[in-house]
């Protein structure tokens, strides 16, 4: 069973329910964490499309050097330029956009929305950039001084 009082004052520098991801912890995330190997249990249901890492991999060409791009805000142009500067600037490289798309701070544009903006550039740019690739991370992001975690 976790000290979820300490976990907030190690992860997050403060252990006060005034900080949201604090009282999320500490009020709404389980009594228990689970870790390792699962066998028998589905996976967790998604609004978007999401990969096991096995599944990322294949989508990735064997002997091509890989630039990837984590974000956690819906894209906009100056992304996609980042994008495109960084994937030339590696000859020959595949770029892997990963956003993460679960959970953020209160008040951060929802993940559905997120994916979609995601999905739209996807789709407005799979035939001049075939060598981009797309996969989402149904990860929550936890921003906090003095770390960032992610769930």
């Amino acid at each position: 069973k976790p000290n979820k009082v300490v976990e907030a004052k190690e992860v997050y520098g403060t252990s006060s329910l005034e900080h949201p991801t604090v009282f999320s912890l500490v009020q709404e995330t389980g009594a228990y964490y689970v870790g390792g190997n699962f066998h028998g249990i589905n996976s967790v249901a998604f609004p978007y499309p999401v990969q096991t890492p096995a599944e990322v991999r294949a989508v990735l060409p064997e002997g091509k050097p890989v630039v990837a791009f984590q974000n956690r805000n819906p894209i906009h142009r100056a992304h996609f330029e980042l994008l495109v500067c960084a994937q030339r600037d590696v000859k020959d490289s595949i770029l892997l956009v990963h956003p993460t798309c679960g959970p953020t701070q209160p008040g951060d544009i929802d993940g559905v929305v997120r994916i979609s903006t995601y999905e739209a550039l996807k789709e407005e740019t799979k035939q001049e950039f075939p060598m981009f690739r797309w996969a989402y991370l149904p990860y929550s992001m936890k921003m906090a001084v003095p770390r960032e975690a992610i769930q």
